[in-house]
């Protein structure tokens, strides 16, 4: 019963913060773009944030394991709150390089944020189920997971409509104070040594020495950079600039993209299992989605070369990119917690999160880069060859019945 009450009222803080984490993310897109800054110029907005989240990840499951995952989740909201209202402090007259700066800065600090409250709360599930529940791990896996980028969809919504609404400005203030609300409720209720190791974990403990780690984590890194290379500068400035879209349509379809890959994400066990006749995820299941999204992603890209519908090719095949993506990321959410210990969580899963915000970085980059050379077809290509190298690393990932940590 404690076990259900703690999940919960993990569940619920990460949900606070994804929604103020999204929202931000598209605040601060569409408020530049308004400015007439470049996709080049959007994305290394976001660097930063994505640079800080590889450190957090690698330091912060060392910090996670020694001190509790109660005291980095508690650092990770007090620092998004932070991150909002020294955003909400950017003065339009300021220089435009000095603007720049001072973004990268507040969202260099949101990345930390984002990085330790993720994962606190994804190791805390590792630590809350008991050992031998395969099932149910990958079931409170997806749950949490899905429903995080699903209201992480809806805080794209959000920041679209709080933007319209209260401005740049009143946006942020509004959503530090709920924040901060979500803050306070977390302090009080958790107990205070969730996830802590039960020895003293030296500092030379933050590089992994599993094998299944250090290839899911490769894998990862792959994965989820082959999404943000189209995703974050690409997909957005399209939609704006080639298809005429409003800001409200661009964050609807963001949102709605999102919000469909959490729903997709927490049905994950329920959509493989009749394939895996019962059981639970292996390597290969990882690689066999894998290689379907790479193949899909070359077709999205053949389709607008040759000038097809975009309802069909853009809207359409990066629908079905969504579902197939969100099952094979929740197969590897699940899988980086059944290749671990319960007292070794916060520490595997920070290394493999910092190969994810690795990803996301390198993902980010590239999505201005490329999208300002190429277009979205060259985005997509590029996202093709990444996507396909995290196949063909998951094909060295364990095949048989998973013993660690279950």
């Amino acid at each position: 019963m404690n076990a259900l009450r703690n999940y919960t009222l993990v569940t619920a803080a990460y949900w606070g913060f994804t929604l103020t984490d999204g929202a931000l993310r598209m605040l601060v897109l569409l408020h530049f773009y308004d400015l007439g800054y470049s996709a080049v110029q959007i994305a290394f907005l976001f660097l930063l944030y994505e640079f800080f989240g590889v450190v957090t990840n690698l330091v912060g499951g060392w910090v996670g394991a020694r001190i509790g995952l109660k005291v980095t989740l508690f650092l990770g909201l007090a620092l998004q709150v932070i991150a909002l209202v020294v955003l909400a402090l950017l003065d339009p007259a300021w220089p435009a390089a000095w603007s720049v700066a001072y973004v990268m800065g507040a969202q260099a600090l949101s990345g930390v944020a984002k990085d330790l409250t993720k994962m606190s709360s994804k190791s805390a599930i590792r630590v809350l189920i008991p050992s031998g529940a395969e099932g149910v791990l990958f079931k409170w896996v997806a749950i949490l997971t899905g429903s995080k980028n699903a209201l992480k969809g809806a805080g794209f919504f959000l920041g679209g409509v709080l933007l319209t609404w209260l401005g740049f400005t009143g946006s942020l203030l509004a959503m530090a104070a709920g924040l901060l609300c979500v803050l306070v409720a977390a302090v009080i209720a958790l107990p205070g040594d969730m996830g802590r190791a039960s020895a003293k974990v030296k500092f030379s403990r933050i590089l992994s020495k599993s094998r299944e780690i250090n290839l899911l984590s490769a894998a990862r890194l792959f994965l989820f950079g082959s999404r943000d290379i189209w995703f974050v500068v690409g997909l957005p400035v399209f939609l704006s600039a080639s298809l005429g879209w409003s800001h409200a349509e661009v964050g609807g379809f963001l949102a709605i993209w999102v919000i469909g890959y959490g729903g997709i994400q927490a049905l994950a066990p329920r959509l493989l299992d009749r394939v895996l006749a019962g059981g639970t995820p292996r390597g290969g299941t990882a690689a066999i989605g894998a290689f379907v999204l790479a193949g899909l992603t070359a077709l999205i890209a053949v389709g607008i070369s040759f000038e097809l519908s975009p309802r069909m090719t853009v809207v359409g095949g990066l629908a079905l990119f969504g579902v197939i993506f969100a099952v094979n990321s929740s197969v590897h959410s699940y899988l980086v917690l059944a290749y671990t210990e319960s007292d070794q969580a916060a520490l595997n899963v920070g290394f493999y999160y910092m190969a994810n915000a690795l990803g996301r970085l390198v993902g980010t980059l590239l999505s201005g880069l490329v999208f300002q050379l190429g277009g979205l077809v060259a985005c997509l290509w590029v996202s093709a060859a990444f996507v396909a190298t995290a196949a063909a690393i998951s094909l060295k990932l364990p095949r048989g019945r998973l013993t660690k940590g279950v």
